[in-house]
């Protein structure tokens, strides 16, 4: 088969966020927009001939479409081989998973995570280098880069691969693999988990619901929680992957999964309940009659991550996101291990990770995940949860108010403005920036003085990398915090997010609702932020 040359002209807007290039599936639906932004890639890219690559996505629609396109200018680019899941499918975290395990060159993840699906939903095309993680900023910025002048892209005239025949089959030179999506990913939870135990404890009469989304979790909770781990079936709810997720917004959030909070809440539910997102790297824990905030679940993980036999060892360390609460950071300080502070993004902890510098990671998005990849992975987060319940003989409210009880609790929440005007937003940000320095040391009602107040700044402390304006933090004497950023994971406007966060002591109140509990920074925040006034919204998009 011959190799082609094709002209094609550049988009100005092909620049990649903090989890790839996400925009609606009408703008990908554009002539040669999928093919200059995969070639952009590659040219930016070096030694790659002969090479693996590994494709796969979260099955939303244009993801087949797009799974084609990629083959073909992978080939066309000189590949030695591609990996692909079957029916196109690869969750982000087992995606990682295979590219490490094979020892690929890189991955193609097409996803746009939890953001809606279907022909007028969200589509994403992400790079992961060869350790499995999101490329970095040096990558990034030279794949935008070359997208602002590339002038042609170069393909193979081939048929379509059939994404449903395992085995492999070949475009030019190049071999496709059709892989089992879910056997990989399968295997490696079972060298983490105590797999016997959790077994026991659903034999026992214990009792979930997991809700995938109708995203792309479903063949492997179903799979691994229906399947090796014996759970009954009809745990899994939402299980069969749709291109427009039947419908639904899959991101896994008390909005979005308001009937599973309802139904723990009540004496008639199951013991347990938990989500994943689009793409799988997300989760959502609920208990009976108590929901796990994500900066919690981070915190009570990490200080229970023994009670699994893939972390017996201990943990080297502990890494959070900027806007996460600091719950982890007590948590890191009982263990006498080393805690990070990083900037929204799970390729900010590739080198932490790969440096044994830190074993666990999370983000107050949903977000949590260990060595085991180099992506946030929503399943292991449910799993390593069934371990620890399995382990400690308790209920999951039981195990947060023990832990409470011990480190104390950070109160915290997430206010989303989601689909703000983007001029608006941008101009918020930087009035609100310019009043930084006159901040420090001036106090708020009673008793709320700001102890500092700065626009995050990170120094990578393995590669001394520094990416500035990660997000800007007031944080006051008290250990209260108000955090305001931009987030680059939406595709229209702008989405403002507001982190507000409040310690509360070990002996001290740990039963407060918590938009009470944080009502006296809410009211500060609109008075120094000022969104409703700037923005005309009354209230957030999302409160989580």
């Amino acid at each position: 088969m011959t190799i082609q040359t094709i002209k094609t002209t550049p988009y100005g807007d092909q620049k990649p966020g903090t989890s790839g290039l996400r925009k609606r599936v009408t703008v990908y639906q554009q002539p040669n927009y999928v093919e200059n932004y995969i070639q952009a890639i590659f040219d930016s890219l070096d030694g790659f001939a002969g090479q693996t690559l590994v494709i796969g996505g979260d099955g939303r629609f244009y993801n087949d479409v797009a799974i084609q396109k990629a083959i073909r200018i992978a080939a066309a680019n000189g590949f030695g081989k591609v990996l692909v899941g079957q029916g196109g499918i690869l969750s982000t975290p087992a995606a990682s998973h295979v590219i490490r395990h094979y020892k690929a060159f890189g991955g193609l993840v097409l996803s746009a995570s939890h953001n809606p699906g279907g022909p007028e939903g969200d589509f994403g095309i992400k790079y992961n280098i060869g350790n499995g993680g999101p490329a970095p900023e040096k990558i990034t910025d030279a794949v935008y880069d070359r997208t602002k002048v590339i002038d042609s892209y170069k393909n193979i005239e081939a048929a379509d691969i059939d994404l449903g025949a395992i085995g492999t089959q070949t475009v030019g030179d190049m071999v496709v693999e059709v892989i089992d999506p879910v056997a990989d990913y399968a295997a490696l939870m079972q060298t983490l988990f105590d797999f016997g135990a959790i077994k026991a404890m659903f034999a026992g009469g214990f009792t979930m619901t997991f809700d995938a989304m109708s995203a792309v979790t479903g063949p492997y909770a179903h799979a691994i929680l229906e399947g090796i781990l014996g759970a009954p079936k009809g745990t899994v709810i939402n299980g069969t992957p749709s291109p427009t997720f039947n419908n639904g917004h899959p991101d896994p959030n008390l909005v979005y999964c308001k009937d599973m909070f309802d139904l723990l809440m009540t004496p008639e539910g199951p013991d347990f309940g938990a989500a994943s997102d689009g793409d799988g790297d997300r989760n959502l824990i609920i208990g009976k009659n108590r929901f796990v905030t994500p900066s919690d679940s981070l915190a009570l993980l990490a200080a229970n991550a023994h009670l699994a036999p893939g972390y017996k060892r201990g943990i080297a360390g502990i890494a959070r996101s900027m806007p996460t609460s600091a719950a982890a950071d007590r948590v890191a300080e009982k263990l006498g291990i080393e805690m990070h502070e990083t900037p929204t993004g799970w390729k900010f902890f590739g080198n932490l990770l790969d440096a044994g510098r830190v074993t666990i990671c999370g983000e107050e998005s949903a977000g949590t995940g260990s060595d085991h990849v180099r992506e946030k992975d929503g399943l292991w987060a449910v799993l390593l949860w069934l371990n620890i319940i399995a382990a400690r003989k308790q209920s999951v409210d039981e195990i947060v108010r023990e832990h409470w009880s011990t480190y104390g609790r950070n109160y915290y929440t997430r206010h989303d403005y989601e689909e703000v005007d983007a001029e608006i937003a941008g101009k918020l940000v930087d009035d609100l920036r310019a009043q930084l320095t006159a901040l420090p040391g001036k106090t708020f009602g009673d008793d709320l003085q700001v102890a500092y107040a700065d626009d995050f700044t990170y120094h990578d402390p393995v590669d001394g990398s520094t990416s500035a304006k990660q997000g800007i933090r007031i944080g006051f004497a008290d250990g209260s915090r108000i955090v305001v950023r931009l987030s680059g994971t939406g595709t229209v406007g702008a989405t403002l997010r507001l982190y507000l966060e409040r310690y509360e002591a070990a002996d001290g109140r740990h039963d407060l609702e918590t938009q009470s509990a944080l009502e006296p920074l809410i009211e500060l925040a609109d008075e120094l932020v000022g969104i409703k006034q700037r923005t005309g919204r009354t209230e957030p998009s999302v409160i989580t």
